[in-house]
């Protein structure tokens, strides 16, 4: 892949991706409102999702788009609507026009929030959505119009359903559904070289030693998934917990589940 357009390129996602998504030969281009700190090398265009003939744009003489862009909380329901469900569907319709046929829609765990995982394991990256939050109905949106447009017009759409993206895991959750930075990247790299991969759902999490949920789906596209949530056990105090016996974690979302709807959060 030599050039590769990263929609929400200033943000903290994109932030951790940047530097380990680069190659020689491959220029990324960022599309977002705001400019990222510099980047060497790259290209930088000043757009936001909700703008079709931009994005459209931003996809000439690209290679695969990796949509990071829109809200990362839940929020009102008309802002999830417009940024998160038209701009998902925005970015798949400009790579289509603009002859982009491979395209990685970064969904959420949430998008299966209300699934029950309390001592399960290998739960499938296919799992149908159970949305926690309307930020989780969006990315069940967003998967479905990935299926479309793999569907209708043959495009490699791919949908990893991303747990925690951190550099470090944010509360005991993450001992479970931690993305490293570097496995984060190993996924994106995955996804973006697989052969002719069609329609994926699969997990976004590192391979952590108390994850529910299942790595096969990316194992085979190439995902070899490297670190362990573990190592941060006595950082989160948790190295007596029984993620089993915590109510917040008896579903995928954890405590999003209990969040008010359409209401802007802070939760991680």
């Amino acid at each position: 892949m030599r050039r590769i357009l990263i929609t929400g390129g200033s943000g903290k996602v994109a932030a951790l991706l940047r530097p380990r998504l680069a190659r020689p030969g491959r220029t990324l281009r960022l599309l977002d409102l705001r400019p990222p700190d510099p980047v060497a090398g790259g290209e930088f265009v000043v757009a936001g999702v909700e703008d079709l003939d931009a994005l459209t744009l931003a996809c000439k003489d690209v290679d695969a788009v990796v949509h990071l862009g829109g809200l990362a909380k839940e929020d009102a329901q008309d802002n999830v609507l417009r940024v998160n469900v038209a701009g998902t569907l925005n970015v798949l319709e400009a790579a289509r026009l603009a002859g982009v046929r491979r395209v990685v829609l970064a969904s959420s765990s949430h998008a299966a929030g209300f699934t029950e995982v309390v001592g399960r394991t290998e739960v499938p990256a296919d799992v149908p959505g159970r949305p926690d939050t309307l930020y989780g109905w969006s990315k069940v949106a967003g998967e479905a119009a990935g299926r479309l447009y793999a569907d209708r017009f043959g495009m490699d759409v791919l949908c990893p359903r991303i747990g925690m993206w951190t550099a470090v895991p944010p509360s005991p959750r993450g001992l479970a559904m931690w993305l490293s930075p570097d496995d984060g990247a190993r996924l994106v790299e995955a996804c973006l070289t697989a052969p002719a991969p069609g329609f994926r759902l699969l997990w976004g999490i590192s391979r952590n030693t108390r994850r529910w949920a299942s790595l096969a789906e990316g194992e085979a596209i190439g995902y070899d998934p490297r670190d362990d949530a573990e190592v941060f056990v006595d950082d989160l105090g948790a190295r007596e917990l029984d993620l089993d016996l915590d109510p917040a974690m008896r579903r995928a979302g954890g405590a999003w589940c209990e969040i008010p709807l359409g209401v802007a959060s802070n939760q991680r």
